[in-house]
């Protein structure tokens, strides 16, 4: 299981981040701890100054903007981990 953290205030970035998290994981069938932190605080103890920013089992991975689908997917297990026997690659 992926523990994931989405760091923002709350603005709709940070809402449409945590949500297209919840949706790849869903669909590609990982599970995840999803939480939501919004302390300005534990923010900056990740050294994260633009949000959103993604943490994935305590390492960022991500600070500003809404990250792409494609970006999403591999922190989930993308093509990199794929071997191809499905044909999904």
């Amino acid at each position: 299981m992926k523990d994931i953290k989405v760091l923002g205030t709350g603005c709709a970035n940070c809402k449409t981040t945590l949500k297209l998290i919840e949706e790849a994981a869903l669909a590609k069938g990982v599970e995840v701890k999803l939480e939501k932190v919004e302390d300005m605080a534990a923010i900056l103890g990740y050294g994260v100054m633009s949000t959103p920013g993604v943490v994935i089992d305590g390492k960022v991975v991500h600070a500003g903007g809404v990250p792409s689908k494609a970006k999403i997917d591999e922190w989930l297990g993308g093509k990199e981990s794929c071997c191809g026997c499905c044909g999904k690659e």
